[in-house]
C-alpha cells in the first residue's frame, strides 16, 4: 500500500499546490491554469453524477452512490476550484437503466435530466449537462435527447458502449443517432467494464482488470463498431466524443486501417480509413495521464479532436498539468485541450 499512499500525496501536490506553469500556487482555494502568463478557461467533458432518488421509481437495482460526492454538492465545486477546472459536463453513467422497462426508463431519465438541468441552472458558469437516453429503446431515446436539449438546456448525450451486449449500430438504432446529428449535439460514450466482451471472470482478480482493461477494451469495440459498421458514414454530421482516449483504438489505428484491405473476411461498411473518423467526428478526453501518451493521442488525432477530462469524482491522475507543460504543443493548441475545443462543442459562452 506504500506505492497507493505515494501516488495519493503525489496526486493531491499536483492539484493543490502547482499552477500550470508548474509554479506554486500563490493563495489557497481556486486554481488559476495559465498559458504564456495568460488565464485560460478550463472545461471538463468527463465529470459523473448520481440522483439518488431515482431508485424510489425505477424497479430495477440502482447502484450505491459511491464515492459520495457523485451526488452534487458543494464539495463538487471544491473540487473543481482546486484542480482549476471552470466548468464540467455532468453525465450518467453506468446506464444500469438500459435492463427498464420503457415506463420505468421514462421515468429514470426524466429525474436524470431534471436533476442535472436543475443543478446547471443554480450553478450556469460552472456546469452544463448531458442527457443519458434509455438507448435500449431508440425511438424514445431520440425524444428524450430532444426534450432534454430543446427544453432543458442540456448540451448533448452520454450513452454506454453497449445494449444488452448489442452495439448500437444497427440500423435499429439509427433513430437516436440521427436526432442527435440533427440537434447538431454530441455524444459522449464512456464504457462499463466490458461487461459485454470479457465474461465468466476473464478480468477477475489483481489489479482492478475489469477498469483497468475493462473500460477502454469496450470503448474500443464500440468506436469500432461504429466505423466498420458504417454508423458514421450514415450520419456524417455526427460528433462523438470517447472516454479514456478513445480506449485502445487510437494506439493501434494502422491495423484498423489495414483490416478492410487485407482481411478477407471484414466485410467493412465504412468508406473510409478507421484513422480519417479521428481526424472529424470522433474525439477523444485527455485521460492517458503521459507526456507521451497525450503526444501520441494529438499525432493520431489532431489537437481539435482531444479533449480535457477528469473523471471526477473518481481519483485519478489530472492531466490539467500535462497539457499545459506539454513541449510539443504551442499556446493556443494547449489552450484548445484545455477548453476551447469544448466550448465549441458544447457551445459555452467564455
Amino acid at each position: 500500500m506504500s506505492t497507493r499512499r505515494a501516488f495519493l500525496r503525489a496526486a493531491s501536490g499536483a492539484i493543490v499546490a502547482f499552477s500550470a506553469s508548474g509554479a506554486r500556487a500563490q493563495t489557497p482555494g481556486r486554481k488559476e491554469v495559465k498559458i504564456n502568463g495568460r488565464r485560460v478557461m478550463v472545461v471538463d467533458v468527463h465529470a459523473h453524477c448520481v440522483f439518488p432518488e431515482v431508485a424510489r421509481v425505477s424497479g430495477v437495482t440502482v447502484p450505491r452512490a459511491v464515492p459520495p460526492t457523485l451526488v452534487m454538492g458543494p464539495e463538487r465545486i471544491k473540487i473543481m476550484d482546486e484542480r482549476g477546472i471552470d466548468v464540467q459536463a455532468l453525465s450518467v453513467n453506468t446506464y444500469w437503466w438500459y435492463t427498464a422497462d420503457r415506463e420505468a426508463a421514462k421515468q429514470v431519465v426524466a429525474i436524470h435530466d431534471d436533476g442535472i438541468a436543475a443543478w446547471c441552472k443554480q450553478n450556469s458558469k460552472r456546469f452544463v449537462g448531458l442527457s443519458s437516453p434509455a438507448l435500449q429503446f431508440p425511438d424514445l431515446a431520440a425524444e428524450q435527447l430532444e426534450h432534454a436539449v430543446k427544453n432543458l438546456g442540456i448540451r448533448g448525450a452520454s450513452i454506454g458502449g453497449h445494449v444488452a451486449n448489442e452495439p448500437p449500430t444497427s440500423p435499429k438504432y439509427d433513430p437516436f443517432w440521427a436526432k442527435a446529428e440533427e440537434l447538431g449535439v454530441p455524444v459522449f460514450m464512456h464504457p462499463n467494464n466490458a461487461q459485454n466482451i470479457a465474461r465468466d471472470g476473464s478480468l477477475d482478480g489483481r489489479g482492478s482488470l475489469a477498469n483497468i482493461v475493462g473500460n477502454p477494451l469496450e470503448t474500443t469495440v464500440f468506436l469500432s463498431h461504429m466505423i466498420y459498421d458504417g454508423t458514421l458514414d450514415r450520419f456524417p454530421r455526427l460528433k462523438l466524443c470517447a472516454a479514456h482516449g478513445g480506449g485502445y483504438l487510437p494506439s493501434y489505428v494502422g491495423r484498423a486501417d489495414a483490416s478492410c484491405v487485407v482481411r478477407d473476411d471484414a466485410k467493412c461498411a465504412n468508406k473510409r480509413k478507421p484513422s480519417e473518423y479521428f481526424r472529424d467526428q470522433i474525439l477523444v478526453d485527455s485521460m492517458v495521464f503521459s507526456t507521451e501518451g497525450l503526444r501520441h493521442l494529438v499525432a493520431e488525432t489532431g489537437v481539435g479532436q482531444v479533449v480535457y477530462g477528469s473523471d471526477i469524482p473518481f481519483l485519478w491522475p489530472d492531466t490539467i498539468d500535462v497539457i499545459a507543460q506539454a513541449p510539443f504543443l504551442k499556446p493556443a493548441e494547449k489552450e484548445a485541450i484545455l477548453g476551447g475545443n469544448l466550448r465549441r462543442l458544447l457551445k459555452i459562452e467564455g
